[in-house]
């Protein structure tokens, strides 16, 4: 089937060093390979936002920054999104928090996928970004991806690449199976409402 819906690929962090770049082209690669979708890479460090500091959420009133309006109009082009995201004190980063506070309606209705890493595979963090997304109308998918300990130490030491860890392939296809249905299902739905408005 020919790709019909795009999918966002967003690394949850910006450290210089981050481990996240690994897992996020082994995710596209195998995403982009399937040829129902297509994907591509929205990278935080390309939207210089501020800590959010706007009159209330754009569900009510109009951002003011201009990149946040950017990185808004962005999100809105896609129809579900691929979350990549380590773990910070049993939680997803700060910058994630951020950019996903920064917009409302164009988050709404659209399907979302879960890749953790780090010692426990980021199990909080993806928990509580599937609790952020159901608040933005999100619907996430039931299954995650976790690369976790002693292999993530090896990958993040350079002595095993993510590519290597096979046995999370039945959950990657888990994911972007649940992923491309429930972005498809979302996105007919939302086409019937606007025809019908």
């Amino acid at each position: 089937m020919a790709a019909d819906i795009r999918i966002a690929i967003i690394p949850g962090s910006t450290r210089d060093t981050r481990f996240g770049d690994k897992p996020t082209r082994w995710i596209q690669e195998i995403a982009a390979a399937r040829g129902n979708m297509e994907v591509e890479l929205v990278d935080l460090r390309d939207f210089d936002m501020p800590f959010f500091n706007e009159i209330a959420s754009n569900m009510w009133v109009p951002t003011q920054n201009p990149e946040a309006v950017r990185w808004q109009k962005t999100v809105a082009q896609f129809d579900g999104y691929i979350f990549v995201t380590p773990e910070y004190n049993r939680s997803i980063t700060g910058v994630l928090k951020n950019a996903l506070d920064y917009a409302y309606p164009e988050w709404n209705r659209k399907a979302a996928a879960c890749v953790g890493y780090g010692p426990t595979g980021a199990t909080r963090a993806v928990e509580h970004l599937r609790l952020i997304a159901v608040e933005l109308q999100m619907a996430p998918t039931r299954t995650g991806v976790h690369i976790q300990g002693a292999d993530f130490m090896a990958a993040l030491k350079g002595e095993k690449r993510v590519e290597e860890l096979e046995y999370l392939r039945p959950n990657i296809d888990s994911i972007l199976d649940e992923l491309v249905w429930w972005t498809r299902t979302l996105k007919a739905g939302r086409d019937t409402a606007a025809a019908a408005s």
